[in-house]
């Protein structure tokens, strides 16, 4: 899972991305969704996982889609901050 060096190396590569988010990118950001079948799978792994019952590659897979999903989040709190201090249309 994360460590705390790629939580630091994450904030310090996001750091300069408020300079080129517009207003129209951080909406787009913000109401962006998994499609149905990526939620769909996310859900049927972390039902196994609960069961005890992931594949180490099933494992690798929640994994992976935890991982886009906490970037993604990051990307959204971000996107959130520039429309907070936009000024009005």
């Amino acid at each position: 899972m994360k460590t705390t060096n790629d939580t630091t190396a994450l904030e310090k590569l996001l750091r300069p991305l408020p300079r080129g988010l517009t207003a129209e990118l951080s909406r787009a950001l913000i109401n962006l969704r998994a499609d149905t079948e990526t939620q769909t799978r996310y859900d049927a792994l972390a039902e196994k996982r609960t069961e005890g019952k992931l594949t180490p590659a099933e494992q690798e897979e929640l994994e992976a889609i935890v991982r886009a999903n906490t970037l993604l989040g990051l990307l959204k709190a971000e996107a959130q901050s520039v429309l907070a201090h936009a000024k009005p249309a």
